[in-house]
Formats: C-alpha cells, sequence, structure tokens
C-alpha cells in the first residue's frame, strides 16, 4: 500500500512544457533522497520513448531501467499543477507523480493509483484539490469512487426458507468485510425488501455505511414468499452515490429478462455484469514476457497497438483472475499489475477483431518496444 505525507506534495505549481515538470520533479526526487544525481536523464528519456500520460489529467514519469541503479529507496513525489501541464496529444497533465522504484515495486504502486484514478470525474476533482490532504484523500482512495464488489460479497446456494433469512445474511456479508456496522444489518432488516422482478428482490441502507457496497445472496432451493418467487436478494449499502452505474448495469440485466442466467453464473461472473458491459467476441491469450512486466512503456506500446483497430477491445489477467478492462485505455491496463509471466485473455468485438488479437499478439511477442 503507498502511504502518503504531506511531505510528498507541492501544490500550485507552474510549468509550461512536460519537460520543465519531469525536472523539476527529479529535483524533488533527488533533494529528499530517494534518487541520485543523473536519475533525471532516465526520466526525461523514458518521456522520450513513450509518453507517461495515463488519463484522467495524470502522468507518472519514471525513470528507465538503466537509470534504476540510481534509485536509492522507493518512493513518489505529485506536483499539483491547476493550470495543467501540455503532455502531448492534447493532452493535459494536472498531477504528476515523480516514481522511483527500485524493482518491481512500482507495479504495486501503479496499480493502487490506476484503481483510485480511473473512476470517472476524478479529472476534475484532482484538478481543483486545495490541500495536500485533498490529493491524499484521493489517491488513497478515502474518497469512494466504485462500489465495493467482489466474490467474497456474492453467496450462493445459503439454505433459506424466507426473506427475512436472505436479508440478514446479504447484509451480513457487507458488515463481515468491514464496509458497514451491526446497525446498517438491522436497518436493511426493519426495512424489508422490494420486489424488482423475474424472481429477484432488493434490500437497502444507508445507516453507518463505511463504503458503499454491493451483496448478493441465492437460496439453495426457490421459494414464494408475498405471492412473488424469490431466487435471490442483493443488497445496497450506501453512504454516496458509488454504485449509481451497478444500479444501471442491474436495470440492463432486469429489461433484457436475464436475472435468471446471472444468478446462475459464477460469483466473479456476477460481480462482472453488475461493473461492466462483457464484450463477446474473438478471443485469444498471450503471455507477458517482459522482465519487468506491463510498466509505463509497454504497456503504452499494447495500448497504442489496440487503438488502430475499431475493434472493442478488452483484457483479462488470468493469472491474478482480475475483470475485464478496456484494453485501449493505458490507466486500466497498467492497473491490472501485469507482472512477467502472466497470461492475459483478450476479447476482440467488431469488423476488425481477427486482425487485432493478430496484431496484439505479435506486439507481445516483439517485446512491446523492449528487448527480451
Amino acid at each position: 500500500m503507498l502511504s502518503l505525507s504531506k511531505n510528498d506534495i507541492t501544490m500550485q505549481q507552474i510549468a509550461s512544457t512536460k519537460q520543465d515538470a519531469i525536472k523539476a520533479l527529479a529535483a524533488d526526487l533527488e533533494a529528499t533522497g530517494l534518487v541520485q544525481t543523473g536519475y533525471v536523464n532516465g526520466m526525461l528519456a523514458r518521456e522520450q520513448q513513450n509518453s507517461t500520460y495515463l488519463g484522467n489529467g495524470i502522468a507518472i514519469p519514471h525513470g528507465t531501467t538503466e537509470t534504476r541503479d540510481l534509485v536509492n529507496h522507493t518512493g513518489v513525489k505529485i506536483h499539483h499543477f491547476p493550470q495543467g501541464v501540455p503532455w502531448g496529444d492534447d493532452q493535459t497533465a494536472y498531477i504528476a507523480i515523480g516514481i522511483a522504484a527500485k524493482s518491481d515495486e512500482h507495479l504495486g504502486i501503479l496499480k493502487q493509483l490506476t484503481k483510485v484514478l480511473s473512476a470517472d470525474g476524478i479529472e476534475d476533482k484532482l484538478r481543483h484539490c486545495e490541500s495536500e490532504q485533498a490529493i491524499i484523500a484521493l489517491l488513497n482512495g478515502d474518497e469512494q469512487q466504485e462500489a465495493e464488489c467482489n466474490p467474497e460479497l456474492i453467496l450462493k446456494q445459503f439454505p433459506a426458507q424466507d426473506l427475512l433469512q436472505l436479508t440478514a445474511v446479504a447484509a451480513g456479508l457487507i458488515k463481515y468485510q468491514g464496509f458497514a456496522e451491526t446497525a446498517t444489518v438491522t436497518d436493511a432488516i426493519n426495512q424489508g425488501p422490494t420486489y424488482l422482478g423475474q424472481g429477484l428482490w432488493l434490500v437497502k441502507s444507508n445507516k453507518q455505511v463505511k463504503r458503499t457496497a454491493i451483496s448478493v445472496v441465492t437460496p439453495q432451493a426457490p421459494f414464494e414468499e408475498l405471492g412473488y418467487p424469490v431466487a435471490g436478494m442483493i443488497m445496497i449499502a450506501a453512504n454516496n452515490n458509488a454504485h449509481k452505474a451497478n444500479l444501471e448495469h442491474l436495470t440492463n440485466l432486469i429489461y433484457q429478462g436475464k436475472i435468471s442466467q446471472w444468478l446462475a453464473s459464477s460469483a466473479q461472473e456476477m460481480v462482472t455484469a453488475l461493473t461492466l458491459v462483457v464484450l463477446e467476441g474473438n478471443q485469444a491469450t498471450f503471455t507477458i514476457r517482459n522482465p519487468h512486466g506491463l510498466h509505463a512503456r509497454p504497456g503504452a506500446m499494447l495500448v497504442n497497438t489496440t487503438k488502430k483497430f475499431d475493434a472493442d477491445i478488452q483484457v483479462v489477467n488470468l493469472t491474478s483472475s482480475s475483470k475485464p478492462v478496456n484494453a485501449k485505455s493505458l490507466m486500466k491496463v497498467i492497473g491490472l499489475g501485469v507482472k512477467c509471466g502472466n497470461e492475459l485473455q483478450f476479447t476482440a468485438q467488431g469488423s476488425d477483431a481477427e486482425a487485432a488479437l493478430t496484431a496484439i499478439g505479435q506486439a507481445i511477442a516483439d517485446g512491446l518496444g523492449e528487448k527480451l
């Protein structure tokens, strides 16, 4: 987990070019002993090789593998540019995160940052931050952007015989993971569930919720109550609107008449259906052989390859059982935390899907811009 303090952040900075911004960050990294003199050359060289702009107003300049021996300690320095810095290709960075990493430690840093910073609307929030603490809150995920929804919040085939049991268990799953308190469970039981149709019931609470979360419980055998079938219970514990997108996915499932199919799928498939649109198309699996995984440069090379095609493309890290992400988003791809030897499964949907997968496979085989 990346630990940030106010001393790691410099507010209200101005830079006319990304090179100036990188030099300022490098000087900060050196002044605090994270790197040795000369690391700036690696940062500038890395930027020349491939842009370190992630998207959403964020850039992550860092050194090359050749300058890694100049890193004394792994860490970051963050500069805030409220007026923005031109980062090439009509992209503007409002936050630049200078990274010093001795080995693959930077992949963990990137994975944490991208998970937090990939949410919609985060760019504007970062741009208008007025304090170091506000930036820390955003980077650490203290201000929740997406609802908690994971396979451990899905319980299938529970031996329940009434709605009360299903409600208690659904709320209990959220409490057990630390996202809510006992009062949340009590409130959910007192409110009672609402029938959504197709055997699905919904219960919700906003009492003493720590983080917005979604759980689902299915009974061991379907039954009827209040004149309606009971095939599953979905619980939403909310302290903000982070679940809005999930509700839209759920509404689409109901509209398409796919609730039975959804409830019968695996826990991971159920989570995926609530968190993103899954493509159906051509698939191919490739193994990443880059010694340091998909850090910024090879990640950017991969994304540049996918962007050449009209097809929609998603990628899954099979090794870590990740959920599918948009393969045309550098932030999403780096957020997969791909290491050497990880298997990536690509799904492409569109007229040039097959050609896209062929090109992706060739780019990976060629090393994504690195010598293997």
